[in-house]
């Protein structure tokens, strides 16, 4: 497997700096934020390049924002934005373009679901070309109603979206806080598994009694290794499931740095992500 991170961590750095930073540190892939390091299609190639040239393979393109976006001329000016940046990064040779669903609250669950997969499948046709493998991760969202981020709804998806250049970008994280057991998740979709988010979770088990599930401030994202997840068993399962993709850290742990802090403390949750998940995988 190859070990990278998700440049969102350092969004308020030029990409130049980020790709240079992780070329030093010793990492094998970067995991690129359109948002903040491409903006715009016509900078994809550029992007890539620029990443490729540090000697780093470009895992994946991440582009944030509901698809299921409930005023509809914010919707079509998403979706036609997710099918240039999917053209521009097909030709690139980059293997996957990460998407989220979203939600639309006036709609029913079916209509969501129906929507999301009928608006993919579009996308898959229309890069049969490049090949490129769509995902999505499985952050529940703003409000934590996002439409496939539990197994039911993957299952709701894949039904859906039978074709294979479709999967997830599995993040462990957001299931251990949504008190879904995250190895029986990993192996019910084991031949979905785009790539893998490499983030844990904490829980104040003081907190979550005082203040209950619906609330803030029982539970913390963390760096890998610093939170509930054994990822030695979570990492040999998914070697043992075929995985040999990429592991991304996505660094939102607010005790190195995030979100926009300290950029020493930043680099240095990095690192300690970096040497953590090559020891487990060393001892696998």
């Amino acid at each position: 497997m190859k070990i990278g991170f998700y440049t969102s961590t350092f969004n308020d750095r030029p990409l130049e700096e980020v790709v240079d930073f992780a070329a030093s540190a010793g990492f094998d892939a970067i995991e690129i934020d359109v948002g903040g390091h491409i903006k715009t299609p016509d900078r994809v190639e550029d992007a890539v390049s620029l990443a490729r040239n540090r000697g780093l393979f470009v895992s994946s393109i991440t582009f944030f924002g509901n698809q299921l976006d409930s005023d509809r001329d914010k919707r079509r000016e998403l979706r036609a934005r997710t099918a240039e940046f999917a053209a521009a990064i097909g030709e690139t040779g980059v293997p996957i373009f990460v998407i989220f669903p979203g939600r639309d609250d006036t709609t029913s669950e079916e209509a969501n679901y129906d929507d999301f997969a009928d608006f993919t499948n579009g996308l898959i046709a229309e890069t049969r070309a490049s090949g490129l493998t769509f995902a999505i991760e499985n952050w529940p969202g703003p409000r934590d109603n996002f439409i496939g981020t539990t197994p039911k709804g993957w299952q709701e998806l894949f039904r859906r979206i039978t074709d294979r250049r479709f999967g997830l970008e599995f993040d462990p994280s957001h299931l251990v806080r949504i008190g879904v057991d995250p190895y029986r998740a990993l192996e019910a979709v084991k031949d979905r598994i785009a790539i893998l988010h490499a983030k844990d979770t904490a829980i104040d088990r003081e907190a979550l009694q005082t203040l209950g599930y619906h609330s803030r401030g029982w539970w913390q994202y963390k760096l890998p290794g610093l939170g509930l997840l054994d990822w030695p068993r979570f990492l040999s399962r998914a070697r043992g499931y075929g995985f040999n993709g990429t592991l991304s850290i996505e660094h939102e742990d607010a005790a190195y740095g995030w979100p926009s802090k300290d950029l020493a403390a930043r680099k240095e949750g990095e690192r300690l992500g970096l040497d953590f998940l090559k020891s487990v995988l060393n001892g696998l």
